[in-house]
C-alpha cells in the first residue's frame, strides 16, 4: 500500500475512503471503534495528495490508514480510557507513538476500543460495552487491545496501535488471528502514563502480516526524552527483514509449566514447531518449573498499578467503574511494600531462569492463549483457578514475559481449531532482541504459508 501511493498510481484520499467504509460496515456486528474520524481523515488524505503533487518528499508510510487505541491520546479525539470518568475528554496533544505513525506519513482512521482503563483479556467497557470476536461474533475478541485487533483482522488497516502491559498486545492478537507485537522495554517511548518509571508497559503492532509490524517499528521505535526510560537503542529494520529459521535453536514448552492448556492449541502450536523443524530449525522441548506464582505475582503489580494510577477515583467515582476495576483497585490498596519488593526477587529468578535458557536457545516457543477466543458471555471469574490435575485455568500465557519486559514477545497466527478460531504461537527473544524476534516471525509466517495455513482475508 505504501509503495502504490508513494508511486502515484494510487490517491490517498481513496484508500482512507475505503478504509472508512469498512469501518462503518464492522461497528454493528463488532463494535471495534470509539471514534470514527471520518473528515480529519479525508483532510489529511486530501493533504497527503496535494503533497504528493506538488512533489514533496514523502514519508514512507505516505497516505497509510492506521487505528490507536482508546486508551492512547490523539489530539483533539475523544479519548476516554474505556471509561466514564474521564468524562469528554479531548487531548490537546498525541502519544509520540501516534505522532511517529503521522509524521511517516499514515492517517489515523479511527480510536478503538478498550476495557476500562485497559485492565482485562476481555474487551467489554461499562461505556462502550461488548467488542466481539470476527471470526465468531459470540466470542471475545481478547483484550485489552481488542478494538485494535478486530480493525486488523477485518481489513480495516494494515495496522493497529495497541499497549500491552500484561499481553493487552498479544491476546486479542492471538485470538483475532493477526501478528501481535511486545517490543522490549523502552524500544518505542512510553509517554502516556503518569510514572515514567513503571516497567511493564509498552507500545506495539497489532499487524496483518509481520512485515506490516516491522513497519510499524521502524515508524515508532528510538529514544526520546519524553522517556527517560526509553531504550537508547536503534531498530534495525533491515535485520529485521532478513528471515531464517536454518541453525536456529528454540526451546519449546506447551504450557510453561503449569497452565491448562486446550488441546487444539497445543496440537496446533506443535505443528508449528515441527514445520519450523522441517525447515531447518532446531527444536528442542524443555521442561520449566514455572508455577502460578509468576501469574499470582503479576496480578499483585498489577494491583498495584492499578491503585496508584486509579485509586484516587474511588471515593466519588465507585458507581461509574466497573466492579473489577473497583477490586483490582482495592486489592492494590491493601498490598504492603514489602509484598510489593518481594515480587521482585520472583522476577529476579524468572530472569535467571530465562537467561539460562538464552544461553542455549535463539528463542523460547510457546502458546500465547491457553485457549481460543472464550464465549462473549465470559469474565475474568471464569478463569484464574488450579484445576484438579494443579494446572492454572487462563485464557493468556503472557504475563510472565511482562515481569521480563526487556524480552520481546510476538503472537503469530498458526492455524485455526475445528470451530474455526484462530491459534497463536508466542515467540519470545533475549532482552532486546527485538530484530531476532521479528526476523523468526518473518521465517515462521513464510513456512506457514507455505504448509498452506491460510487466513480467511487471504483466502479472499
Amino acid at each position: 500500500m505504501a509503495r502504490v501511493l508513494r508511486s502515484g498510481r494510487e490517491r490517498a484520499q481513496d484508500v482512507i475512503a475505503e478504509s472508512l467504509r469498512r469501518a462503518e460496515a464492522i461497528v454493528a456486528p463488532f463494535n471495534p471503534f470509539t471514534v470514527i474520524r471520518a473528515e480529519p481523515a479525508m483532510a489529511a488524505a486530501a493533504a497527503a495528495d496535494a503533497a504528493a503533487a506538488r512533489g514533496d518528499d514523502l514519508g514512507p508510510l505516505h497516505g497509510v490508514p492506521f487505528a490507536a487505541k482508546d486508551f492512547t491520546p490523539t489530539a483533539g479525539d475523544l479519548t476516554t480510557l474505556g471509561s466514564w470518568t474521564t468524562d469528554d475528554w479531548h487531548p490537546r496533544e498525541s502519544a509520540l507513538c501516534v505522532r511517529r505513525l503521522q509524521q511517516a506519513g499514515a492517517i489515523l482512521v479511527a480510536k478503538t476500543t478498550t476495557p476500562e482503563f485497559a485492565h482485562s483479556s476481555f474487551t467489554v467497557s461499562p461505556r462502550w460495552g461488548v467488542t466481539r470476536n470476527p471470526w465468531d461474533r459470540d466470542r471475545t475478541s481478547g483484550g485489552s487491545s481488542g478494538g485494535s485487533a478486530v480493525a486488523v483482522a477485518c481489513g480495516v488497516v494494515p495496522f493497529a496501535e495497541g499497549t500491552d502491559m500484561g499481553g493487552s498486545i498479544r491476546c486479542p492478537a492471538a485470538l483475532c488471528g493477526v501478528v501481535g507485537l511486545k517490543p522490549s522495554l523502552g524500544r518505542i517511548p512510553m509517554t502516556i502514563l503518569p510514572s515514567q518509571f513503571d516497567n511493564i508497559s509498552h507500545f506495539g503492532p497489532l499487524a496483518r502480516s509481520v512485515e506490516d509490524a516491522i513497519a510499524f517499528l521502524q515508524a515508532t521505535a528510538g529514544p526520546s526524552d519524553e522517556d527517560i526510560s526509553s531504550s537508547p537503542l536503534s531498530f534495525n529494520a533491515a535485520r529485521a527483514r532478513r528471515p531464517q529459521l536454518a541453525g536456529k535453536r528454540f526451546a519449546l514448552s506447551t504450557d510453561l509449566g503449569h497452565y491448562a492448556v486446550l488441546p487444539e492449541v497445543e496440537r496446533l502450536v506443535r505443528r508449528a514447531a515441527a514445520q519450523l523443524q522441517a525447515a531447518g530449525a532446531i527444536v528442542e522441548e524443555v521442561a520449566l518449573d514455572w508455577t502460578r506464582a509468576i501469574d499470582d505475582g503479576f496480578l499483585d503489580l498489577w494491583c498495584v498499578f492499578m491503585a496508584a494510577f486509579h485509586g484516587d477515583l474511588l471515593p466519588d467515582q465507585r458507581e461509574r467503574l466497573d466492579p473489577f476495576v473497583v477490586s483490582l483497585i482495592e486489592r492494590g490498596l491493601g498490598l504492603d511494600a514489602t509484598r510489593y519488593k518481594r515480587i521482585e526477587i520472583m522476577r529476579t529468578a524468572l530472569w535467571q531462569d530465562m537467561a539460562r535458557l538464552f544461553r542455549g536457545f535463539d528463542a523460547l516457543l510457546c502458546p500465547t492463549c491457553a485457549v481460543v477466543a472464550p464465549d462473549i458471555s465470559a469474565t475474568e471469574h471464569d478463569f484464574g483457578g488450579t484445576r484438579a490435575d494443579g494446572k492454572l485455568a487462563a485464557v493468556d500465557m503472557t504475563c510472565a514475559f511482562n515481569l521480563v519486559p526487556q524480552c520481546p514477545a510476538l503472537s503469530l497466527p498458526v492455524g485455526l481449531s475445528a470451530a474455526g478460531l484462530p491459534v497463536g504461537l508466542q515467540i519470545v527473544a533475549p532482552r532486546f532482541a527485538d530484530e531476532e524476534v521479528l526476523s523468526i516471525a518473518l521465517a515462521a509466517e513464510r513456512v506457514m504459508a507455505a504448509a498452506g495455513f491460510t487466513r480467511r482475508w487471504e483466502a479472499g
